[in-house]
């Protein structure tokens, strides 16, 4: 018999490295890109560190997704119906609650009534929001006082650069921008630390009290003001906001003034497969929900894009997600594509799906313990969905119907998204979620869906560039199947 004759060997990868596998055993998500893909990714990645960077709070993460809707074509819904005009499919609109949260439609062939396909994320991080009469001085420095919002680990905040943003609103409605400590020249603020050398008694607290929250206080100053005696620092800072930005201490009272990690998102890594940045949570599934609903054209259910505000507290108040925005900003979309009435409103919030994009835990081998390693998100491993979410019984949590997994895989596997399902955490250390719970209310079908983030809510948190990828690829075929 005529002998076979032997497959030429494979090149092999450059330096030699032999093809990673995942924990779970699979090629990692890496190795199945062709150079096209690769290159998409790269661009992706370049645009979300751009928007990390830009997006710092909820006001500068609206304004920044107006540019990029408006320049994709979307109109303000206000402005698309005025003089009466009505909607009509591939439609695109957006509307906006107190500047904090937005609302992008793209008006689908079906019938409203017959329900939406929702991405839906939230635009606020952690972080330190000035009290509201913040600035003191005491042993010859000036400080301004603050209030920690969202679940920290305080000790974190100690010594880290910090950029101060928002906005400062007068007496007479003039709107003051305040963003400092972001240029190459512009000076930064800190939470000073006690040193090493007198901070036995410190040491041997438990973590959580450490730093407590009343010295998270930021160090703005020490230069007193000439021919000054009393509070000649504090007087002095007064002085430079006066000349600067034209505010008074009075002024503060009506301020939304927020202290932040200063600087720019960065690649991590030697091999630069990594995303260095602030406030991931959750603009990482902000801005991938934007980016597939800016990319996807026709559609046959009006897709949506629904970035709100307060998750990191409850999703309490006016423009969080407990509240009547997004139903009533879909009562004024109806009504502008001439369908009317509660029952109408109630059948198309019912007969809508949502993927509430959230953020889900990275498996992190330093910390093993903490996770179930055969249900937990790992870095690089793609879209993950976590079908309940809740803490250690499940409390609070929104357990997605078998049927739309179901769904939500077949949708995926036909667009070639590479996904991964996880708990957040083991059982009894309790766990999370995000809007889901509240949308399912409406009798929706919604699952938590999103990236994977190692360091949670710390100042820098960690991401991959592949999920940040394959996210994007799922929402937009999301968009289109649903």
């Amino acid at each position: 018999m005529p002998t076979k004759k032997k497959a030429a060997a494979k090149p092999a990868a450059k330096g030699n490295v032999k093809a990673a596998e995942t924990p779970e055993g699979k090629k990692s998500v890496w190795l199945t890109y062709s150079p096209t893909e690769k290159k998409e990714l790269e661009k992706l990645a370049k645009g979300y560190q751009a928007f990390l960077t830009a997006c710092k709070t909820e006001r500068e993460s609206v304004t920044e997704t107006i540019r990029q809707a408006e320049a994709a074509g979307y109109v303000e819904l206000s402005r698309a119906t005025r003089r009466g005009r009505k909607l009509r499919p591939g439609d695109k609109v957006y509307t906006v609650g107190m500047k904090k949260t937005i609302a992008l439609f793209h008006i689908g062939s079906a019938s409203l009534e017959q329900g939406l396909s929702i991405l839906g994320a939230h635009i606020d991080s952690c972080r330190l929001d000035l009290k509201q009469n913040p600035l003191y001085e005491d042993g010859g420095l000036a400080f301004f006082d603050t209030h920690y919002y969202g679940g920290i680990k305080k000790y974190q905040w100690v010594t880290v650069p910090l950029a101060l943003h928002g906005v400062v609103v007068k007496k007479d409605g003039r709107v003051v921008e305040v963003k400092l400590g972001e240029g190459e020249d512009d000076p930064v603020f800190c939470v000073t630390d006690l040193l090493p050398h007198l901070a036995q008694e410190q040491m041997e607290k438990k973590a959580a009290k450490v730093v407590e929250g009343e010295n998270l206080d930021v160090l703005v100053g020490s230069l007193p003001l000439a021919k000054k005696e009393k509070d000649a620092v504090k007087v002095g800072v007064l002085a430079l906001l006066k000349e600067q930005y034209g505010i008074s201490e009075d002024d503060f009272l009506s301020a939304e003034l927020s202290l932040v990690p200063a600087g720019r998102a960065r690649e991590m890594g030697f091999d630069r497969s990594l995303i260095l940045g602030y406030g991931q949570d959750d603009r990482v599934c902000a801005y991938t929900s934007l980016a597939a609903m800016l990319e996807v054209n026709a559609v046959k259910r009006s897709a949506c894009c629904l970035l709100v505000d307060k998750e990191e507290i409850g999703s309490v108040g006016a423009t969080g997600m407990q509240s009547r925005f997004f139903e009533n900003s879909l009562a004024e979309l109806m009504a502008a594509v001439g369908v009317s009435g509660e029952m109408a409103l109630r059948r198309a919030l019912a007969g809508s799906k949502m993927l509430s994009s959230d953020v889900s835990s990275a498996y992190d081998p330093l910390y093993a313990s903490a996770f179930d390693k055969k249900n937990v998100a790992y870095l690089g491993g793609g879209l993950v969905l976590n079908k309940f979410t809740g803490a250690r019984g499940k409390s609070g949590s929104n357990d997605a119907n078998a049927e739309y997994l179901a769904e939500l895989r077949a949708m995926f596997d036909k667009h070639r998204v590479r996904f991964q399902t996880a708990e957040l955490g083991r059982v009894d250390l309790g766990g999370g979620g995000t809007i889901a719970y509240i949308m399912s209310l409406y009798g929706m079908q919604v699952i938590d869906c999103g990236v994977a983030v190692s360091s949670m809510h710390a100042p820098w948190e960690v991401t991959s560039k592949v999920d940040v990828y394959e996210v994007t690829k799922g929402y937009k075929a999301f968009l289109r199947e649903a």
